[in-house]
């Protein structure tokens, strides 16, 4: 009898990985792909890593691969970004062992700040991918991808998207492929990549180009699915899953290997039905190559290059139907924000009392950009902060970032912070960068990194030092603050920012969420001392309302007695009392 488990689509990917032999995996968690190194390291077969960002991840994976065994990378799209200059040049080399870079996309921004389609790079980048569109495919193709990255001498990118990494399927299980090691042998001419021998490299890659989209229609993972040919659907992914509840009769051709693209056999199903259409979230990678081959086809002149699709969308698009409009559509949003007890809502507090702005980063602290706090007025990428701020210094002078900070979180700071402040320094600039020190990695579910003393796997190691760090880099100022203690806060943010140096704060206090202490003290309203002034609202904590009278009140099934609200209430009407 089939061993079956439901999983879901990242934990699928582990565990793909494991049965295809998997012996390093590297990563930089980020939303949606965070959950496969979250399962891969419950494989004690697989040395699994939290790497300082996507770039070192993906080259980590290139050293494995090139050792002789099989590895892979993962990360969220934007990442991809960061790890595009070792994997462009991988490309070049190709593998020992086999080498699979998981790229997860995010349709929908759930939890990203664009929503750039993967498959471009990897167009540009001239390696294959592959886009699983349930779980059991997800796991299926994670095992092929080691297949087809050492049959054609290339790494290979596994295409995910949000709904597939976190929606669920069953998934029929398998043993364990125990994989030799490859032998290493030096071979100067296809790993180092000077002008001379990439050059070479460069014909090996075109050809191999040609060679998978001639062989794409013997791939299993390309498939027809005939029927009603008066329609014909090219798709892939979790658009497949789409097309074929709404239209269950149509002639389909699923793709899985979605670069290079088969011609021959895309053509073969053209000429087989009377109109075409090309499904396919975000960019229009396939549509484009099709019409560049003279088939006419029918595609995002019909559908969004915006957003996730639905069988709704397709039901409107495709059939013609009539969608009402969702009762739930009109429930008001509810907007993300920052957790009771949570030492960015503090610091953003005491900024927003300086009238300061923010040059902000990725995490949770992006929130202080929103209603009440509103201090954060730009985000770009990991680690943007220091350098946007640096930018600003060098076009406006001193005096305009003393009413600027950079904010930028630990793990953030780990990620790609370390070379923005470097550059500071190096460039002998002015301005104030805060380091929000919450211990984790919070916005991706308290992940660890190298600034907290423990790995993916649990094992306790030196932490880096960030005052030590800083220091060596020779920022002539670093003071550390609890995150939590107003009056201190206020106090070093105006003192530091008024300094015509370069200055680092560094702001400690754990994450609210961290570790899941159990909560011993909450805050409580003193009826008969509290003047309804609503001091204690403005920070924005959700525990703390105002109710129809006009009194306060604190919810002690959210408070986590942070204390702040307490700091600022001038006439002691909140305390502290045991739960």
């Amino acid at each position: 009898m089939e061993d079956r488990k439901i999983m879901l689509g990242n934990e699928a990917i582990a565990r793909g990985a494991w049965e295809a032999g998997v012996k390093v995996s590297a990563a930089y968690p980020g939303t949606p792909s965070t959950e496969i190194s979250e399962n891969i390291v419950k494989y004690e077969e697989i040395y699994a890593e939290w790497s300082p960002n996507e770039k070192v991840a993906m080259e980590v994976a290139i050293g494995a691969s090139l050792a002789g065994v099989r590895a892979m990378a993962s990360m969220k799209h934007v990442g991809v970004n960061v790890a595009a200059d070792p994997l462009y040049t991988a490309s070049y080399i190709g593998v020992t062992g086999g080498l699979v870079l998981v790229a997860a996309d995010d349709p929908g921004l759930y939890s990203s700040q664009n929503e750039q389609d993967s498959r471009a790079v990897a167009r540009a980048a001239k390696i294959p991918v592959l886009e699983p569109s349930d779980s059991q495919e997800a796991k299926d193709f994670m095992k092929y991808a080691f297949t087809l990255s050492e049959t054609y001498d290339t790494p290979v990118m596994l295409r995910t998207t949000t709904r597939l990494s976190h929606s669920q399927g069953v998934v029929v299980l398998q043993k364990r492929q125990e994989i030799p090691d490859r032998p290493y042998e030096k071979n100067i001419k296809k790993n180092v990549m000077m002008p001379a021998n990439a050059k070479v490299r460069h014909q090996y890659v075109e050809e191999r180009e040609k060679r998978l989209a001639q062989d794409g229609a013997q791939l299993p993972v390309n498939r027809v699915e005939y029927g009603d040919r008066k329609m014909g659907i090219i798709t892939s992914g979790i658009p497949y899953q789409y097309v074929k509840e709404v239209c269950p009769n149509a002639s389909i051709l699923k793709l899985g290997l979605v670069n290079p693209l088969p011609r021959k056999m895309i053509e073969e199903f053209a000429a087989q039905v009377e109109t075409l259409y090309i499904v396919e979230e975000l960019d229009p990678i396939i549509e484009e190559q099709v019409r560049s081959w003279g088939i006419p086809a029918i595609g995002k002149e019909i559908f969004t290059v915006q957003g996730e699709y639905s069988a709704n969308m397709l039901r409107s698009k495709l059939l013609g139907q009539k969608i009402e409009a969702n009762p739930a559509a009109d429930v008001l949003v509810r907007p993300p924000i920052l957790c009771p007890g949570c030492p960015h809502r503090s610091v953003f507090y005491a900024m927003q009392r300086l009238g300061l702005h923010a040059a902000g980063d990725i995490g949770c602290y992006t929130l202080g950009a929103v209603a009440p706090l509103s201090v954060v007025d730009t985000t770009v990428c990991m680690g943007a902060s220091i350098s946007t701020l640096h930018g600003m210094e060098k076009a406006k002078g001193k005096e305009f970032v003393k009413n600027w900070v950079a904010v930028i979180g630990d793990s953030t700071f780990m990620h790609t912070g370390v070379n923005s402040l470097m550059n500071m320094v190096y460039n002998q600039a002015t301005g104030t960068v805060l380091i929000l020190d919450n211990h984790t990695t919070g916005m991706t579910g308290h992940q660890d990194h190298a600034g907290t003393g423990r790995t993916l796997r649990g094992d306790i190691v030196a932490a880096i030092d960030v005052v030590g760090l800083c220091k060596a880099m020779g920022v002539p100022n670093v003071v550390v603050v609890n995150a939590m203690q107003q009056d201190e806060l206020c106090k070093v943010l105006k003192e530091e920012t008024a300094k015509d140096e370069l200055s680092v704060i560094i702001a400690q206090y754990p994450c609210a969420l961290l570790g899941k202490k159990k909560v011993t003290q909450v805050c409580r309203i003193v009826p008969d001392k509290c003047k309804q002034c609503g001091m204690c609202m403005k920070p924005g904590c959700p525990a703390i309302t105002r109710k129809t009278d006009g009194s306060i009140r604190i919810d002690d099934t959210m408070c986590n007695g942070c204390g702040l609200c307490e700091q600022l209430c001038k006439f002691g009407a909140i305390q502290k009392e045991e739960r």
